[in-house]
């Protein structure tokens, strides 16, 4: 009996490690690689971004392939180097690249609603703490042509089944869209699937690439 206990003990300590060693590696370990991959992907993006653009950039927004970068996006809220792909799709294995761009919402810039999705921990967690995000923040997306200068006016917590959040009005299916928003989900809380934390922003104002953009729109908030 005694053996038998002490063995129950073993596999329960051994158990325990490999769990241990588990979370180890989802907290820590996909954060490292996960941050890799994204930082070489926006220098390819800084790179491809930089080369001139070809005479038909500023027709309208052609659909992007799935799985591709297109943009950057930069929370100056979130830290003054914060910078993270952005790609199109929204499954894990792109999540775990990046941010990803909701199938079917509008792209940056144009009329409706650019729906994106970020996790909060693991995989380089790009919306760790979206929940910083306060009304008047700027929000920026840069693309090959355009900066995109997007100012977060609410947020909200709902269920992973509030679709309507990502509808091209915010939370009004089938209203005709007007105006340029931006939206941003995660799950909430942290360490938990349980809801979504979203944050609205509306298109500000757009700068051409080449130009830059304006002295002060990436300062950090003070209080950040």
């Amino acid at each position: 009996m005694r053996w038998s206990l002490g063995v129950v003990g073993d596999l329960l300590v051994t158990a325990g490690l490999v769990l241990l060693l588990f979370v180890a590696w989802q907290l820590w370990w996909t954060d490292v690689t996960a941050n890799r991959v994204q930082d070489q992907t926006i220098a390819r993006l800084d790179r491809e971004f930089s080369r001139p653009a070809p005479a038909s950039a500023n027709e309208k927004p052609k659909a992007v392939p799935f799985g591709e970068a297109f943009a950057i996006l930069r929370i100056p809220r979130l830290g003054a180097d914060y910078a993270r792909p952005v790609l199109e799709g929204t499954s894990l294995d792109i999540l775990d690249e990046g941010v990803g761009h909701y199938k079917d919402t509008a792209l940056p810039g144009v009329v409706g609603n650019f729906a994106v999705a970020g996790h909060r921990t693991t995989y380089g967690r790009p919306f760790h703490d979206i929940d910083k995000l306060q009304p008047g923040d700027k929000v920026v997306v840069e693309t090959k042509t355009t900066y995109f200068v997007y100012v977060v006016r609410s947020h909200k917590i709902v269920l992973p089944t509030a679709v309507e959040v990502i509808a091209p009005v915010p939370d009004k299916p089938g209203a005709k869209p007007t105006e340029r928003w931006m939206t941003m989900t995660a799950c909430h809380p942290k360490y938990s699937a349980a809801q979504r934390y979203i944050v609205f922003a509306q298109l500000e104002k757009s700068y051409p690439r080449a130009k830059g953009l304006p002295a002060g729109t990436l300062a950090v908030p003070k209080g950040a």
